[in-house]
Formats: C-alpha cells, sequence, structure tokens
C-alpha cells in the first residue's frame, strides 16, 4: 500500500508581535484532493475557522470544522464532517501579507462507510498567508496535509482553501508615556559688595522659570503657561499646545480618557483671553485619501464642538482636517497607526 507522507517545514523567522485583535473568524470553500486508491473522488470542501489571539503563547488555537459533499468512485454519495483544533503560527509582517503556518489533530466522519474507509482520527499540517484588505479583514489562503488512520493503513489528502478573514475583539491601547520637560535654572547673579569696612549681606538673585516653559520669569510675559503646552514664543507665551487626543479606527469621538485633556485646554483658554485656537485632525494610513480627509476634519470639529460646550466663544476656534499626512509615527505598526489618529491645537496670539 502507497503511502505519502508530507512533514511541515516550520520556517524560523522573527516572532510576529501581538495581534490587534483577541478573536479571528474565516469562512472557507476550497478543494480536497484523495490519495487515489482510497475510492474516493476529488471534493469540495465548505467550513468556518476560529483563531484565539493574545494567550500568552506564539502559536495561537484554531478551531476548523469542514464539509464536503463526497462521491465514492462507485457514485455512492456520502456526507463528510471534518473537525480539528490546530496550533497557528504567525511570522513577521511582510507588508501587506502575513505569512502562517500550523499543526494539529482532528475526527473525520462519513455517512456511508465504505472501501476501508471509517470514521477515524486524523493529524494535519499546512502553511498559507493572509493577506490584508483593511484593519480587520484579511484573504486567507492555505494548503492543508491531512494524514487519516483508516484500519491498517493510512491515508493522504490534500485541501486548499481559501476565505474572508475578520478580526473582531480589538485589544485596548495603552496611553502614550508622558514625557516629563526639563527644567531650565538661571546661572545665579551675584550683587557687588557695597560698604568696603562694614560689608552688606550678599543679597543673591535667582531668575527661575516658574512654569518650566524655557523661558525665565523676569522675561516671561505668560508666567502661567499650561502643561499642555509644547511650544511657546520668546516671551513665554504658547505657540502650540498638544492635547494628546487619540482615536480609536474610524471613529472621531473623544474618549472618556481625554475628557481631563480638554477641560485642561479650556481653562487655558478661559484664562488667556488674547488666544484664538486652531484644532487640527490626523488619520493613520488605513483607508483611501478621500475618506480620511473627512474622517480627520470629523475629528477637528467634534473637539471644537465639546470646547465651545464648556464656554469658549466658537468664534475663537476654528478647524482643518489633513487626513494621513504629517504622521508623528511610522504607520506600518498598531502602535505608530493610534499615535496618527490624532488632533493638535495651533494658538494665535492676538
Amino acid at each position: 500500500m502507497k503511502k505519502i507522507l508530507l512533514i511541515p517545514t516550520l520556517l524560523l523567522g522573527t516572532l510576529s508581535i501581538a495581534s490587534d485583535f483577541n478573536y479571528e473568524a474565516t469562512a472557507v470553500t476550497g478543494y480536497v484532493i484523495n490519495e487515489s486508491y482510497i475510492g474516493l473522488k476529488n471534493q469540495a470542501v465548505d467550513g468556518a475557522e476560529f483563531q484565539f489571539n493574545n494567550l500568552g503563547t506564539f502559536i495561537a488555537p484554531e478551531l476548523s470544522v469542514l464539509y464536503s459533499p463526497a462521491e465514492y468512485e462507485n457514485n455512492t454519495k456520502v456526507n463528510m464532517y471534518r473537525i480539528a483544533l490546530n496550533g497557528v503560527y504567525e511570522y513577521k509582517n511582510l507588508g501587506f501579507l502575513t505569512p502562517t503556518s500550523k499543526i494539529g489533530f482532528g475526527y473525520e466522519t462519513l455517512s456511508s462507510q465504505e472501501i476501508g474507509n471509517l470514521d477515524s482520527p486524523f493529524m494535519d499540517a499546512g502553511f498559507g498567508a493572509k493577506i490584508s484588505l483593511a484593519d480587520n479583514v484579511a484573504l486567507k489562503l492555505e494548503a492543508v496535509y491531512i494524514l487519516k488512520h483508516n484500519e491498517a493503513r493510512w491515508d493522504s489528502n490534500i485541501a486548499g482553501l481559501a476565505g474572508l478573514n475578520v478580526a473582531f475583539g480589538e485589544v485596548a491601547q495603552k496611553p502614550a508615556p508622558v514625557v516629563a520637560k526639563p527644567v531650565v535654572i538661571a546661572p545665579v547673579k551675584p550683587v557687588a559688595v557695597v560698604a568696603p569696612v562694614k560689608p552688606k549681606p550678599v543679597v543673591v538673585v535667582v531668575d527661575g522659570d516658574d512654569d518650566r516653559d524655557g523661558v525665565k520669569n523676569s522675561l516671561d510675559k505668560c508666567p502661567n503657561t499650561s502643561k499642555s503646552t509644547t511650544s511657546v514664543d520668546a516671551e513665554g507665551c504658547a505657540t502650540v499646545v498638544n492635547l494628546e487626543i487619540n482615536f480609536e479606527t474610524g471613529s472621531a469621538i473623544v474618549q472618556k480618557q481625554s475628557y481631563a485633556r480638554v477641560d485642561e485646554f479650556v481653562l487655558f483658554l478661559k484664562e488667556s483671553p488674547k488666544y484664538t485656537a486652531k484644532i487640527v485632525g490626523y488619520t493613520d494610513s488605513v483607508g483611501n485619501d478621500k475618506s480620511n480627509l473627512s474622517l480627520s476634519q470629523r475629528r477637528a470639529d467634534s473637539v471644537k464642538t465639546m470646547i465651545v460646550s464648556k464656554g469658549i466663544d466658537a468664534k475663537r476656534i476654528t478647524t482643518a482636517g489633513l487626513g494621513e499626512s504629517n504622521p508623528v509615527a511610522t504607520n506600518a505598526t498598531k502602535e505608530g497607526r493610534a499615535q496618527n489618529r490624532r488632533i493638535v491645537a495651533e494658538l494665535t496670539k492676538n
């Protein structure tokens, strides 16, 4: 009896970073090529695969359920079901393509058992790739080798599968670390001794920087600069304020964890009536240019609406959406895309 033995080669590579999503579901369809002597014709196959990510291991569990309306060579119809539990390994992304490999075991059952084909366990192994179509949608392609034990023999099958993979259950993003600004201390300026016979105490004047904006107190005309200010002019007055507001993918809704930053910016505007602000929205690179321009404008408008609702005159706030331009981080990673989905505030002193 001819035996076919296929040992999958797991390519060595850098471990891929954790998935952006906890779960994946794939509706698959394909074709199965059977070993010739088992008496079964080659058949179509349909089914579904469910993958569970971020469980603390580099192998992701996958549940696979497949159905084939098969037929023996004597034209007897047979319904064939296969269910398998596999371990899936994802390699480092190659742009929009993510190579994968898997190995596991399962059980096959047939509605008509002929020519020694029995309900019995099998082992499977395969390789494939996911081709990204959107942030959470991909085309999944697989070639799977199935080795089934029938009585005193081993039978081989090869399945080619293709399907639409949808990821869901997005992982919560960690807040960006807060970088402390350096403290600038001016040099000590001594005062000369006046009386040579009876010297007076030396008075030391330290020209500090109480609001830590890089401008000495003696030159600072805006002595209470907000902590969220990222740029000041030579007189210590703000020119750019970073609200540090980031958005979920495809969303223009300000999240609750950003409310306190908006309140701080509103307080700054109330204490600085000579300033007007321009809110500029941005997106990551996912999606087309037209939709990203529209989304970035909605993000800027959403922040303006919140600021105006807290008592700031709408005439003092303008908005602009610049889409995916001016990224502050790479769009090739989840963390970088999260930093680019943002708004910034540009200030003008009238």
